[in-house]
């Protein structure tokens, strides 16, 4: 044996041997815990070790994998529509609404107005200037009438027999109102007005169009097919024909009218008057002058039940 071997130690050999046990630490509190920031990661569940990959299932075909839907991008127009509706409207707009329909009004009646005269646009020059002396005609009529009554006032202002003057001026003005009312034959200048309307077109409304032009046109008596036209007279339809104050008449119409021909032929002819709209409607007219036109048709007097003469 060696001088460098040691003894041998209880426990084993080549054991160092054990320092003796302290006594224990009495416990203290826990300590805090560290911030995150510096706290190791801790794993709840214990390290397992790595596992092979193993493919997902591939999904059934009874089921197929659910996308989310992509929003559609919205186009201009439905940006625009967007903004439009539902309409935010303030006063100010609604203001400005009101006098944009004002204005648009009244644009809408000034076209309408001016287009009531497109007929005269389209006229020829001929066509204008018997327009304008049937206008000059009638101005020289009612200046002639209001020249008439003028001196018949004067007349009875300075006759010296005032009493016959009155009667002689009763007398024609009886006349006159005899005429009027249909109840005094007539004769004079004037046309003879015929229509024929083979297809049956011409309506109660167009025959009274017809008399209200040769009116205004200065006719003073008019019979239509042995009936005298008066204030009162009235056209309605009949099966097949036309009625006068319920009398029917029939076709070819033949107006007998009393007045200056040189006025009531224009008035008749003018551009989208009375023988233009007759003629749209398939119908033949003549118009021919006369320097002796007879008015024979008779009207009975009627007595009026409660008017009476305050004179």
């Amino acid at each position: 044996m060696s001088t460098n071997d040691s003894p041998e130690e209880p426990g084993g050999a080549g054991r160092p041997p054990e320092s003796p046990k302290s006594p224990e630490p009495p416990k203290s509190p826990e300590p805090q815990q560290a911030p995150e920031s510096v706290r190791p990661p801790q794993s709840s569940e214990p390290a397992q070790s790595p596992q092979p990959a193993q493919p997902s299932p591939s999904p059934e075909p009874s089921e197929p994998a659910k996308e989310a839907p992509e929003q559609p991008e919205e186009t201009g127009r439905q940006r625009l529509a967007a903004g439009l509706w539902p309409p935010r409207v303030s006063r100010a707009q609604l203001i400005v609404a009101l006098l944009l329909f004002v204005l648009g009004l009244g644009l809408a009646i000034q076209v309408r107005s001016n287009s009531d005269s497109s007929a005269l646009r389209g006229a020829r020059q001929e066509d204008l200037v018997r327009i304008l002396d049937e206008l000059d005609g009638r101005t020289k009529r009612l200046e002639d009438e209001k020249q008439q009554l003028e001196d018949q006032r004067k007349e009875l202002e300075n006759s010296s027999n005032q009493a016959e003057e009155a009667r002689k001026q009763t007398i024609e003005k009886e006349r006159q109102l005899g005429i009027l009312a249909g109840t005094v034959a007539a004769q004079g200048p004037g046309i003879t007005l015929k229509i024929t309307d083979p297809t049956g077109q011409v309506q109660s409304d167009q025959l009274l169009d017809t008399l209200q032009e040769l009116r205004a046109a200065g006719a003073e008596a008019i019979q239509i097919n042995g009936v005298r036209i008066v204030a009162g007279s009235y056209f309605s339809d009949e099966n097949g024909g036309v009625a006068i104050d319920g009398k029917k008449i029939t076709q070819p119409y033949e107006f007998r009218v009393i007045g200056k021909p040189q006025d009531l032929e224009p008035a008749l002819n003018i551009p989208g008057g009375v023988v233009q709209t007759l003629e749209k409607e398939q119908a033949t007219v003549a118009v021919t002058r006369s320097a002796k036109i007879v008015v024979d048709a008779l009207r009975a007097a009627k007595q009026p039940d409660y008017a009476r003469s305050s004179s």
